[in-house]
């Protein structure tokens, strides 16, 4: 008979909302930060290369951002799965092998 498996942390509403609060305030955090990256990219591209094309101006300001918000949301999950304990209720089958 397998072992039963341990409830989250994330299953009380109360330590969800706070931890989904925490979240939040992060990416709030980081959103302001990706725009003031995005802001001094295009100034300085716009300075070192004076002006090119609106089209190029727009792919920068959109990859650059795209990938610090991702990245951001990204980490802030593993963030939220760690510090809440999450990480902790997940049942390694192979816990019970030997390892070499």
């Amino acid at each position: 008979m397998g072992a039963m498996i341990p409830r989250s942390p994330l299953d009380d509403p109360a330590k969800a909302a706070h931890a989904w609060a925490r979240y939040r305030r992060i990416m709030r955090y980081m959103m302001t930060v990706t725009v003031a990256l995005v802001i001094a990219s295009v100034i300085l591209l716009y300075r070192s290369n004076g002006m090119v094309s609106v089209h190029f101006y727009i792919a920068a300001a959109a990859g650059i951002g795209f990938t610090m918000l991702l990245a951001s949301a990204l980490m802030g999950l593993a963030f939220l799965s760690s510090g809440t304990g999450h990480d902790e209720s997940v049942v390694d089958p192979l816990d019970d092998e030997q390892k070499f």
